[in-house]
């Protein structure tokens, strides 16, 4: 607020010298007022223009799909960045003077087809709320859902026994939510819901659930569900109030290539009397927080959601388990894998007893590496509909679950299962009292690229101590952090990011650590279960049934997992973090990335190129990037008329006459310029009193050796440059060089814009003897190469401004830094930098052929070689240079 003080000081001062006298008149008053009140729009123009830039590159480094962003991200940069396009809009009607409605129409046009994008909503409505699964198949998914729609596949068309029952479809649960205005409700919810705050997430997430369980629903709903469920009753030759149910969820995309194991809820064991007020928690399940956040680490949109729930006679089973038709990350092995527990199922794919396992050849199906668990206890269904859990007997405690025979018939119906739908499968079984083997569910196996063979050049790791080893890897990968020992729910949320989570059991509860955990171990647990399908799915480290982990370490404790090898040593293992992968977000083709593509096409894209076409106009504004261009070029020219304005005569905005390269205007506030100037169009480097500006143009002058040297140019360089350019705006003809650039100066501040072809920077400085006041700011994007090379140049340019005591940011192809509170020798020294940086970075994208090319750009500038040599490569120009050169080069004359 200082600076800006002094800065309309100085434009008060200007006035005065302009009309004349020490002291103006009312009239002259006036007119300084107009002129501040103008200077006030032309800066908040300037602000927004600047917040939009940054919108525009984080949303072009968000497509690139590396970094995690949902649904929100997209509605809250949208909403900014058309925020900051009718702000400017705003800000120029008011520095012109002018109202141009045709300039607020086409922002909110373009709004318009941002909201159409961002709230389109995927209908999946079909006539009928329950379907039988004699007429259900894998063609029906969007009415039935990915689980229901398999056990149809299963039953008609691969012709393997599955449990008898229906499913509920998608339109009742869509007409529920439709009737008891849901919709709008969990819509008012989510804006609730603070990015990076766990706690809003999962106070919207009960809000949520809260909502759908108490919503009505209509008795004829609530009818055709009592129907299904007595017609069921009498196929299965029971009384409906005696017939006991499973409630599964089936949403749209379950047990598709998104697993969402164990994300959903079913209901085991639920009688008639209970069937409606179960059906809305499986309905509700598709908000708990932990749900929503997997669909935002899978980029899924939360509104294309719907849920089918499938309704099976319950099968009080003997065993069940889990089997893949080929390991899921070791490709050498493409045996059928075989899990069992004795009783329910849910045991097994929740890792809470450590079931028997047996892998059989596709040639044989004779069972192989046999290991049968110690199964101390098991889940039986109860009177009442509960389930119990209870005593195996002990007899049967260490046998195994399965004969031969069984084994063999299960094997024969998972390769039938894969031989159909083409790819390998996670398929879940049981085992009913009469000894007939069902199959439960089949979906795609995530199966891992890879095996778990240990990896070339891994080293021998000696003097560490091992603190756990074997177990089973879910997981293969390296990870190291400190321990975080989870014994319930409460503890989830103390997990710090980067830990290693040590827990009693598997648990697909833990999908919400998956992106903080560095690693995952377990006392008990299956390579089957629904917590190793998540952990291959995020990609961390795993090894389960480690049997004594949560004694063996503790909370606080340093550890380094190895999951090729199943061991755990204390300490950091420095030798083995080489071979850990980075995480990353894996956004591209996710649903979610798909909408940000949809929404940045009205945003990203620059169609208005060349100020001096009969295009550039409001009505050739496509995109808030092109409304943003128009106008950042119109309110210079807006400054130059209020120049003219403020002194009478067409004489303040003056163009600069000097050996830059740039078609520079300067506008003086104050004080920029010697008084005795001659007010003409051109002024001379020798009538700039502006210090801070004296010290950027002597930096951007350019020197003899600048003049006579061509333009670095490689031949591999401008070829991309050229095919990226008629690839992305094939009618700009190549003319894109030499746009005006411009700096508003007083004696102690400059604002300089220089836009030179593709490359756009900024410069913002306020130089006096108040040192708590001074500062630079300095921003830089764009270039005519692709995105990599234009983002390797943000990253040598950031490495120079860093060396040189800026603080920087990144993003994509901009980079912004910052030096603050500094004397005002060494704020002209780095001026004078910024000036010989501006030159020397145009043009430089084309090199910027490989991330070596980052490194070498930053040391040529920094050891004070400002010139390239065309004749080699970059990185051969930086070999010639001494290897001790200074942090910073030594400054010019001021």
């Amino acid at each position: 607020m200082a600076v800006q003080s002094e800065i309309l000081t100085n434009i008060k001062k200007l006035f005065r010298v302009l009309c004349g006298a020490r002291t103006a008149s009312l009239e002259d008053e006036a007119v300084q007022e107009e002129f501040r009140r103008k200077y006030k729009y032309f800066q908040e123009l300037l602000e927004s223009n600047s917040e939009l830039l940054k919108i525009v590159t984080d949303m072009e480094v968000k497509l690139r799909g590396e970094q995690l962003f949902g649904m929100s991200y997209i509605r809250a940069q949208a909403t900014r960045a058309v925020f900051h396009a009718l702000r400017m809009a705003g800000s120029f009607e008011n520095l012109s003077g002018k109202q141009n409605p045709r300039l607020k129409e086409k922002v909110n046009e373009i709004q318009e087809n941002i909201k159409a994008d961002l709230e389109s909503r995927k209908e999946y409505h079909f006539a009928q709320h329950v379907l039988p699964y004699t007429a259900v198949n894998r063609d029906m998914v969007d009415a039935v859902g990915g689980k229901s729609a398999n056990l149809g596949e299963i039953l008609n068309r691969v012709g393997l026994p599955v449990p008898r029952g229906f499913a509920i479809t998608t339109s009742a649960f869509q007409d529920f939510f439709a009737e008891a205005g849901l919709w709008a409700e969990i819509k008012r919810i989510k804006l609730g819901i603070i990015p990076d705050a766990p706690d809003s997430l999962e106070q919207a997430s009960e809000e949520i659930q809260r909502a759908i369980l108490t919503a009505p629903m209509t008795p004829a709903l609530e009818q055709e569900l009592l129907a299904a469920h007595a017609r069921l009753a009498i196929e299965c030759g029971k009384d409906p109030e005696e017939l006991a149910v499973a409630l599964r969820s089936s949403a749209i995309g379950e047990d598709s290539e998104f697993s969402f194991a164990g994300q959903y809820l079913s209901v085991l064991n639920v009688p008639r009397r209970r069937l409606v007020t179960t059906y809305r928690y499986v309905l509700a399940s598709l908000y708990t927080s932990r749900a929503i956040s997997y669909r935002l680490l899978k980029g899924i949109v939360d509104e294309d959601m719907g849920m089918s729930v499938a309704c099976l006679e319950m099968i009080s089973s003997v065993a069940s388990g889990v089997m893949y038709t080929r390991h899921p990350f070791n490709s050498h092995d493409d045996r059928v894998l075989i899990n069992a527990v004795w009783g329910l199922g849910p045991y097994a794919v929740d890792g809470v007893i450590t079931p028997d396992s047996q892998s059989l050849p596709r040639d044989t199906l004779e069972p192989q590496d046999v290991r049968v668990a110690e199964k101390p206890v098991m889940l039986v269904c109860g009177a009442g509909g509960v389930l119990v859990e209870q005593p195996v007997p002990e007899d049967k405690q260490g046998k195994p679950c399965l004969t031969p025979e069984q084994t063999r018939t299960l094997a024969g119906y998972a390769l039938k299962l894969e031989e159909h739908y083409g790819t390998a499968q996670d398929i879940e079984w049981a085992l009913t009292p009469r000894g007939r083997l069902l199959i439960l569910q089949s979906r795609p196996l995530g199966v891992v690229e890879g095996e778990t063979v240990i990896p070339a050049g891994m080293p021998k790791v000696e003097g560490h101590a091992v603190v756990a080893q074997g177990g089973e890897t879910a997981q293969p990968g390296i990870g190291a952090g400190v321990a975080f020992v989870v014994s319930g729910d409460e503890d989830l949320s103390g997990f710090p990011e980067g830990g290693v989570l040590v827990a009693p059991h598997s648990s697909p509860k833990f999908m919400v650590l998956m992106q903080k955990a560095q690693a995952i171990l377990t006392d008990f647990g299956s390579i089957t279960g629904h917590m190793a399908s998540l952990s291959r799915e995020f990609g961390v480290p795993t090894i389960l049934g480690l049997k004594t982990v949560t004694q063996d370490i503790k909370s606080g404790d340093h550890v380094t997992v190895d999951a090729y090898c199943g061991r755990v040593y204390a300490g950091l293992v420095d030798e083995l973090m080489g071979f850990k992968a980075p995480k990353t977000a894996h956004m591209e083709g996710t649903p979610v990335h798909e909408v940000l593509a949809r929404v940045a096409r009205h945003i990203i894209p620059l169609n208005l190129i060349d100020p001096k076409s009969e295009n550039f106009r409001v009505a050739g504004c496509r995109t808030l990037h092109d409304v943003m261009r128009l106008l950042h070029e119109r309110c210079y020219n807006e400054m130059f008329k209020l120049s003219d304005m403020a002194s009478g005569e067409t004489g303040v905005a003056l163009r600069l006459k000097a050996q830059t390269g740039l078609d520079l205007y300067v506008i003086d506030l104050g004080g920029g310029v010697e008084p005795c100037t001659d007010r003409r169009r051109e002024l001379d480097p020798a009538d700039v009193a502006s210090k801070p500006f004296k010290s950027l143009l002597d930096g951007l002058t350019l020197d003899a050796a600048q003049l006579t040297t061509p333009r670095p140019v490689q031949v591999k360089g401008l070829l991309s440059v050229m095919g990226q350019q008629m690839i992305s705006n094939p009618s700009a003809g190549g003319q894109r060089f030499g746009d005006r650039s411009y700096a508003i100066i007083s004696d102690k501040y400059i604002n300089f814009s220089s836009r030179v072809g593709y490359h756009y920077g900024v410069l913002d400085c306020y130089c006096g003897r108040t040192v708590s006041k001074n500062y630079i700011t300095f921003s830089f994007k764009g270039g005519a190469a692709d995105d990599a090379k234009r983002a390797r140049r943000a990253r040598a340019i950031g490495l120079i401004l860093e060396a040189n005591g800026f603080t920087v940011d990144v993003q994509g192809d901009r980079v912004v830094g910052r030096l603050q509170k500094h004397d005002t020798d060494v704020i002209l020294e780095k001026l004078w930098l910024m000036g010989k940086l501006l030159q020397f970075t145009r043009q430089t994208d084309m090199l910027m052929v490989d991330d070596q090319s980052v490194e070498a750009m930053a040391r040529c500038f920094l050891s004070g070689r400002y010139v390239l040599d065309v004749s080699c490569p970059l990185t051969e120009t930086v070999a010639k240079l001494p290897q001790n050169r200074p942090a910073s080069p030594e400054p010019g004359p001021h």
